[in-house]
């Protein structure tokens, strides 16, 4: 595998690059991820323009990164570039000090993909998601008002992220009953110590064609190297992000012994941990492309590096016997918990 075998994003027929670069570390404005520093504008264009030249085709982006300036730097990135790149971007976060700035319901899908054309300085989106379900919207409601930006010429496709399988479902079947354009795409979070999707969603999304952008290779960092049981003192995400990297809990422990088992396994295979997830994550017959999200330059040249790795049947043998497929050992890993495990008011007469 390498950056110049594309791949065809689902039943659209696009080709896209099997690595997809990722933006939300790019841009210091509030709404950035916790665990590492933003990365200015002009190293974020450098890496965006580093990115292309190497053959990455595919940019993933959101309104909500860094509050827009995300995707304020990859349009000036991508100037007299554009018609070159397969541009993602998401809708769904909240973009104000106003609760109603946020959502899925047309009328802040209409207000939010006017505010992304603009600060991307293009016309048209190519693949526009709903970040995550919303849950006081009906699903036709979204559906309708995005069919609308395809015939508008705004969007070319419309995805969902982090949709549960019964939602991927419903989409599908609401589009083809009302006689409107379905999803293409789906984005999820993928790796070697986030394995839920395999047991439905991933499949869901073959059965219907869907493009896959599978998220967090390296597990949100769990997969860096930094979580192995020899490493020291604990990386600095675990006291910015305790909920999520709080190793003391009996889940995330056996999370850590997953993780120092399965650098241990690059180690014998004298190959980088990155290398190894990136390869993982590729290997999936239904992934269209894996997001990558580089902090800086180093970061960006291993990820590039891991895109040539090819696993034989014997370390993914090897894999499986260490985290066994359809494993999540963390709900939140899921990318987000649905209400109804949430809430226990929603489980309780």
């Amino acid at each position: 595998m390498s950056l110049s075998e594309l791949r065809v994003f689902g039943r659209s027929g696009t080709p896209i690059s099997p690595l997809t670069l990722g933006t939300m570390n790019f841009g210091e404005g509030p709404g950035g991820v916790p665990g590492g520093p933003p990365t200015g504008a002009d190293e974020s264009i450098r890496i965006i323009q580093a990115a292309l030249d190497a053959g990455i085709t595919a940019v993933d982006t959101a309104d909500v990164y860094s509050q827009g300036e995300s995707e304020q730097v990859v349009g000036r990135a991508l100037r007299g570039r554009r018609d070159d790149v397969f541009l993602a971007t998401k809708f769904h976060g909240q973009m104000s000090a106003n609760p109603a700035h946020s959502g899925n319901s047309r009328r802040w899908i209409m207000q939010a993909v006017e505010g992304s054309l603009r600060r991307l300085q293009t016309d048209r989106i190519d693949l526009y998601q709903a970040h995550r379900p919303d849950y006081n919207t009906d699903v036709l409601e979204t559906i309708t008002a995005l069919n609308d930006l395809i015939r508008q010429g705004k969007i070319l496709y419309y995805g969902t992220s982090v949709f549960t399988p019964a939602q991927l479902v419903e989409a599908q079947w609401l589009a083809t009953t009302n006689h409107l354009i379905p999803p293409v795409g789906n984005q999820v979070p993928y790796s070697m110590l986030v394995r839920g999707n395999e047991r439905d969603v991933l499949p869901i999304s073959q059965q219907y064609g869907l493009g896959v952008l599978a998220y967090g290779p390296l597990a949100g960092g769990w997969l860096s190297g930094d979580f192995v049981l020899d490493a020291g003192k604990p990386p600095a995400r675990v006291h910015s992000l305790p909920g999520r990297y709080d190793i003391s809990g009996p889940a995330s422990e056996r999370k850590l012994l997953a993780s120092d088992a399965l650098a241990r396994l690059a180690d014998k295979l004298e190959i980088s941990l990155v290398e190894l997830a990136i390869g993982f994550a590729l290997n999936h017959p239904a992934i269209s492309s894996v997001i990558i999200g580089p902090r800086t330059e180093e970061h960006l040249h291993a990820y590039l590096k891991a895109a040539d790795t090819l696993l034989g049947e014997s370390v993914l043998d090897a894999i499986d016997e260490l985290v066994p497929p359809g494993t999540n050992f963390v709900e939140r890993d899921a990318g987000a918990i649905v209400p109804s495990l949430e809430y226990a008011e929603l489980r309780r007469r």
